[in-house]
């Protein structure tokens, strides 16, 4: 389970750093370049992954 959470915690920052750059501009030539709602997402996307990496990394959400 561990694996599991860190690559799908890896791809969502991966993908989330794509938006990002494309919203900002910086990766030019797709209808996400240069809109701020793609840069919003992409944040967003970068720090759910963050934190589901070390979710995993940690063993697992805390059981109550």
């Amino acid at each position: 389970m561990k694996m599991i959470g860190s690559v799908l915690g890896i791809l969502l920052a991966l993908i989330g750093c794509i938006w990002f750059f494309q919203g900002v501009g910086v990766l030019p030539g797709s209808f996400m370049s240069g809109q701020r709602r793609w840069a919003i997402n992409g944040g967003i996307a970068i720090v759910v992954g963050i934190i589901v990496i070390w979710v995993s990394r940690r063993g697992g959400a805390p059981r109550g």
